[in-house]
This record gives C-alpha cells, structure tokens and sequence, in this order.
C-alpha cells in the first residue's frame, strides 16, 4: 500500500498517509495538528531500487 504525503494549508502541517490506489482520489483527510479540511496532495520524487545492473 503506498503512502502518500500531504501538506496543510491553513498552518504548513506535511504528514503521511497510507491507502490503496483507488482510495487515493476520493479520500477526505483533515490535518492531525490543526484539524482542518484544507489538505493537499504533496508530490514527492519516487525512487525504485532493483535488483538489475544497468
């Protein structure tokens, strides 16, 4: 399950979240400092690490 990370707007609270792929669109999440509403989605930069030599 990915986790995905979110920002606050109302007080620049970043926290993580883990759900499912299809949760991702549709979840409602409140901030765990201020409780607000005002969350959004904060890409990060994604790293996969393999076992193949390039």
């Amino acid at each position: 399950m990915p986790t995905y990370q979110y920002r606050c707007q109302s007080c620049g609270e970043t926290f993580e979240h883990a759900e499912h792929l299809a949760e991702h669109s549709t979840v409602q999440l409140k901030c765990p400092k201020c409780g607000s509403d005002k969350v959004q989605h904060a890409p990060t930069p994604f790293v996969a690490k393999t076992s193949r030599k390039s």
